[in-house]
Parts: structure tokens; sequence; C-alpha cells
């Protein structure tokens, strides 16, 4: 179910931006990002996987034409009603629900879930429903099962610019972000995204998003039940266990077992 009350920047954006939103840069590593999923559970076809703030069901419709049982999850109406035309158009059954990932209705139901591309966890606006987020995940998943996840790397700021970042792999006609400002207290960047939805509609918000610390994972993650936690660099498309993270990585891959 949505949030009542006044709709938040993450809400807003998501609004009638789903074939624009496939067209972002960021969203082209699909097919490598999947190869990797898919050795992590072996190949194993008998897994139900949960994909968290599936968006415009990218990851879903791949692993659902690589004979995966999937499950997808968002908050923005729109970007499912635009990934259920999609699975239709490739005759692909997949469940595609509208939830909030801080309350989710599963319970011990999954072998895997997925949760790439900021798919919820860090846009929340306080910490406490960002961890509500990742509890909720974790009461979905099955004694035995593992959680696949990429999050902002809280290393990188620390070093480098965001704002030059984003202006550097953007191309002409992805959303833009400026007047970028870390938070060194809350590890929050601030900033003003402008993007054009699919009716042509220019949208401008004011955004922020939380970034992480390795060590901060790993202790939420363990408060969860996790006993295996790797976190890894984020490589757009090409998922390794072999890219140790380091300052240079705007995200973090996160993989953790139960």
């Amino acid at each position: 179910m949505a949030v009542t009350g006044k709709k938040q920047w993450y809400e807003s954006l998501f609004e009638n931006y789903s074939q624009k939103y496939d067209n972002e840069n960021f969203t082209r590593g699909t097919q490598g990002e999947c190869d990797f999923i898919e050795k992590e559970i072996n190949f194993n076809k008998t897994f139900k996987i949960l994909d968290v703030g599936c968006g415009t069901g990218r990851h879903a419709i791949e692993l659902a034409k690589r004979g995966y049982h999937i499950t997808g999850i968002d908050l923005s109406e729109s970007q499912l009603a635009w990934a259920r035309e999609k699975a239709k158009k490739e005759n692909l059954t997949i469940d595609f629900q509208l939830h909030d990932a801080r309350n989710l209705p599963f319970q011990n139901e999954f072998d895997l879930a997925v949760m790439l591309c900021e798919g919820g966890f860090p846009l929340m606006e306080t910490d406490e429903m960002n961890f509500e987020v990742l509890r909720n995940v974790t009461k979905s998943l099955k004694h035995h099962s593992k959680f696949i996840f990429t999050t902002l790397n809280g290393l990188f700021p620390l070093y480098h610019s965001v704002e030059e970042f984003c202006a550097a792999t953007s191309e002409d006609g992805n959303a833009t972000y400026r007047s970028n400002n870390f938070d060194l207290m809350t590890f929050r960047d601030h900033n003003i995204t402008e993007i054009e939805d699919d009716y042509g509609h220019k949208k401008v918000l004011d955004c922020n998003e939380r970034y992480y610390v390795p060590s901060e994972i790993t202790w939420l993650l363990k408060t969860l039940g996790f006993s295996k936690i790797d976190i890894y660099g984020a490589k757009l498309g090409a998922f390794s266990r072999n890219d140790k993270l380091s300052t240079e990585d705007f995200e973090m891959l996160v993989i953790a077992e139960k």
C-alpha cells in the first residue's frame, strides 16, 4: 500500500516515468546482472524469487525468460503497469504486486530476494524506514535463503563529487542532478533532480538518498539474522565477487545468506 498523506519525492519521481526510465543509462546492465544472480543460486529453477522495487520489471522479466518463478513488488502503479505490459508482450507470467517494501505481506515464502538499482532501501526519508525495508524483505525469506542487493556506497562521496559523477555518467534525455550537498552527519546526499516524464512533462524534485558504509550494512544484516554477509563493488552489468569494494565504487553489491 502507498504511504498516505503528502507524496515523497520517490513517489512523485516514478509517476508516469516508465518508458523514459527504461532509457536511462543505469538500466543497461540487466543481462549481466541476471547472469550473476543465476550463478549465485546455482541455476536452480525451483527457487522462488522476490524482486523488491522491481520498477519496470527489467530483472523480473529477464529472470522469468530464463525459467524462474518471480514475484515483483513496487510502490509505483505506473511502473508496474508498464512492467505488466512488457511481460504480456513476452508471453510471460509474472506476479507483479503493488506494495510498500516497508510493509510486505509475505512470510518465509522466498528462496531469494533481489533489490537492485536502489530498489527502495536507501530512498526512505529516515534510517528507521530504510531498516524496515530490510526487515520486511528478511521476513519474506525462507530460513535458508539469500538476499542480493545494491546500495549507495558511503565511501564514494568522501572522496568524490556525487554531482560530477552523475553528470559524467548521464546522457541526453536522462535525469539530471544538481546542487548536490552531502551531509557528513547523516550520510545523505541532498540534490535537485530533474526529469521529463513519459508525457513530456518536466519534474523538478528535491531529493535525498542515504549512503551507507560497509560496516553499517553488515551490522544491520547481522541484527536481522544473516550469518554470512559479503560486500563488493557493484559494476553496472558486471557484478563479480572479484571486485573488492573501494572508494571508486558508486554502489556496493551485498550478498547475504541466512
